[in-house]
């Protein structure tokens, strides 16, 4: 558990508002979408006002989580809209998986001109101090377990709800129990949550067994891609635009897709490359450990986890495939 300090500063903050804006990073992947459901969830079972947001869209295999579609930001809400109050004013915000003003895109604006308290919740290295109060475990493999810690610090009873939804956050920011992060403290809390009532056949199948046709093409699409280099042990795969338009798949459809070349064994860091409309190239990387993707993502910008990390790159696609490939082939000297 982080600071048993910053945790109990964390009880008395929620403890004494009322209204909460609960919010996470740009393309939210399960911990995030899990994080804020069990959140808001816990904040509503004790009585307070609580309005959730999103700086995208999240996938739609994470919507069976909420009870109601959250906001999204631009979508349903302007920013000018949050900075003047119209959408909600809110006693506390809570920030989820993240501490960084360039993973909240327009909702950056607003918190930088927000005169209320602000609650991060996050297991980044990298981070901005978005936080009054910052309940940050470097250590935990996903954010799930520092919400899990909250809930249990403060005696919050975990509805059913809340523990499948912390559920979904951990399993699949370890990979569903693969990456090297997956120790005994992540198989504790899933096993608490699995006697809370957490059916976890259930959830694989939603989160990895119901691709649309759409997103099996675009899986294709990249697989057709795929370079090795360095006898084997650097894979590289890209999606460009037009992949997106013949396939019909949207861009959140690209999550986990990376992971798909990790089959191979003699494959240690990998890297999906997807072209963005603005010109600017995304590039998610991962390593089975003996390449640090965090560094090579922080050199230009990103961030992450030393086996998953993501960095925005500009264009040409040959250009992008080249400053990785020097940094990856650096680290495999």
């Amino acid at each position: 558990m982080d600071n048993k300090e910053n945790f109990q500063k964390a009880v008395e903050l929620i403890n004494k508002s009322g209204k909460f804006l609960v919010t996470t990073h740009t393309r939210p992947d399960g911990d995030a979408c899990g994080c804020v459901v069990a959140v808001s969830e816990m904040l509503k079972t004790i009585g307070k006002d609580v309005k959730t947001i999103l700086p995208s869209e999240m996938p739609e295999w994470y919507e069976f989580l909420f009870s109601e579609k959250p906001a999204v930001l631009e979508r349903d809400v302007k920013v000018k809209e949050l900075i003047d109050g119209l959408f909600f004013q809110p006693d506390l915000i809570i920030i989820i998986d993240t501490n960084s003003y360039n993973q909240l895109a327009g909702l950056a604006d607003y918190i930088k001109q927000n005169n209320k308290p602000v609650l991060v919740i996050d297991h980044h290295i990298t981070g901005d101090a978005l936080g009054d109060v910052e309940l940050t475990d470097t250590k935990a493999a996903a954010a799930g377990l520092i919400v899990y810690d909250l809930l249990k610090c403060a005696g919050w009873k975990i509805s059913k709800k809340a523990a499948q939804a912390l559920f979904v956050a951990v399993a699949t920011d370890t990979g569903w129990f693969r990456f090297s992060s997956t120790d005994s403290r992540v198989h504790k809390v899933c096993a608490e949550l699995i006697e809370n009532g957490v059916n976890s056949a259930e959830i694989y199948h939603r989160l990895y067994q119901s691709f649309t046709q759409q997103r099996f093409r675009l899986l294709t699409a990249m697989l057709n891609t795929l370079q090795l280099h360095f006898d084997g042990r650097y894979a590289e795969q890209h999606l460009l635009l037009k992949d997106f338009e013949q396939t019909k798949a949207a861009y959140k459809d690209t999550e986990n897709l990376i992971d798909e070349c990790q089959r191979i064994s003699s494959v240690e860091a990998s890297a999906l490359f997807v072209e963005l409309k603005n010109g600017k190239i995304k590039c998610s990387l991962r390593s089975r450990g003996g390449v640090d993707v965090r560094k090579i993502a922080q050199k230009f910008g990103g961030g992450g986890h030393k086996g998953a990390s993501g960095v925005h790159l500009p264009g040409p696609l040959e250009h992008a495939k080249k400053v990785i490939k020097d940094e990856i082939e650096k680290q495999l000297r």
